[in-house]
């Protein structure tokens, strides 16, 4: 009888460096087959979105976002130092997205 093994994602540190919407996702794991450096691994169940085993080792390169076929699935929370900040001419305000 085979051994049962868990992945359990590795939660040292509050990073989340790619957030996947589970509603969107259609679980196809064209991002795990994508990334290149494996931060991602296929759930256990199919139709499930990936599980992000790895969040401190993501470069942030954007593959799984943009070879993602379900629009809006995927998304890069990047780190604040790295997130662009904009103001709005007509109002001055500040924003970042």
């Amino acid at each position: 009888m085979p051994e049962t093994v868990y992945a359990v994602p590795n939660i040292p540190t509050p990073n989340r460096p790619v957030i996947i919407d589970a509603i969107i996702c259609t679980g196809c794991n064209d991002c795990v087959e994508v990334c290149p450096i494996d931060v991602f691994i296929p759930a256990a169940e199919r139709g499930e979105p990936p599980i992000l085993l790895h969040p401190e080792e993501c470069w942030y390169c954007g593959c799984c976002v943009n070879h993602c076929p379900t629009g809006g699935a995927i998304k890069i929370n990047w780190p604040i130092q790295q997130r662009g900040y904009w103001q709005r001419a007509s109002t001055g305000q500040n924003f970042r997205v």
